[in-house]
């Protein structure tokens, strides 16, 4: 079993930072060897992945996003974190990580971010 916990949704003003975090446990998962993804889904919009890193330390971003957030990892501490800078009033939703092993797909609950104009 695989549980994934974000945290550090909140509300913001447009131009404000916020840093999630998601930490991964489970008996079954070896974390440093997963490619770690970051979704986010507004209201009446489907679920949109946002930013994604290889276990090599690449990684991937939305056109959205792109300069403005960045993705890391300590595998350490089996957390991926999102680092969301220059935030603008449509960067407002739930953001979830998500990570494949063994063929199945696990989600955290999510964390909102809000971000007023």
């Amino acid at each position: 079993q695989v549980q994934l916990v974000e945290s550090g949704g909140g509300l913001v003003q447009g131009g404000g930072s916020l840093r999630l975090s998601c930490a991964a446990s489970g008996s079954i998962f070896s974390f440093s060897t997963k490619p770690m993804e970051w979704y986010r889904q507004a209201p009446g919009k489907q679920r949109e992945l946002v930013a994604a890193m290889t276990v090599g330390g690449s990684t991937n971003y939305a056109d959205t996003v792109k300069g403005r957030f960045t993705i890391s990892r300590d595998n350490a501490k089996k957390t991926v974190y999102l680092q969301m800078n220059s935030l603008k009033p449509e960067d407002t939703a739930v953001y979830y990580c998500r990570v494949t092993t063994n063929g199945n797909a696990y989600w955290g609950q999510g964390t909102q971010v809000t971000v007023s104009s």
